[in-house]
């Protein structure tokens, strides 16, 4: 069984009906709650159930971010980060607010792991985010 908190939303699952059912119980007779059934959406990640399946999407997520930060226009890579750029040694600026970069270095591996060795590249930078990392269309 898994029991996901997030400031006040809770996600309760698990492969065994009645421990869950118990902890619902529980849950239900010290806390004010609302068993809203299945889950569809959970902290930007879509849920969808199939057969014995249980598949999760950021999409929505991902494209209210591009959208957000004027990315989603842009054209896809067919690999998402060029091999051997420096990063490290450019003459740019700091950026004074580098809080679109975050939202979007944090949440989008969750669901897309073929994007994981980009993001751990470019989450290096999150605290001294320079020109280079961050270019708007």
């Amino acid at each position: 069984m898994i029991l996901a908190v997030f400031v006040y939303d809770i996600l309760l699952t698990g492969s065994d009906s009645v421990p869950l059912a118990e902890t619902k119980e529980y849950l239900k007779c010290h806390f004010v709650t609302k068993d809203i059934g299945k889950s569809k959406y959970f902290l930007g990640i879509e849920v969808a159930y199939h057969k014995h399946e249980l598949l999760r999407s950021q999409r929505k997520y991902a494209l209210d971010l591009l959208e957000e930060t004027s990315f989603l226009g842009c054209k896809s890579a067919s690999t998402p980060m060029k091999i051997n750029v420096d990063l490290w040694c450019d003459g740019s600026h700091l950026i004074d607010d580098p809080g679109q970069y975050r939202r979007l270095i944090d949440y989008l591996t969750v669901t897309r792991s073929s994007i994981t060795f980009t993001i751990g590249v470019l989450s290096r930078f999150m605290h001294q985010l320079r020109e280079v990392h961050w270019t708007t269309p």
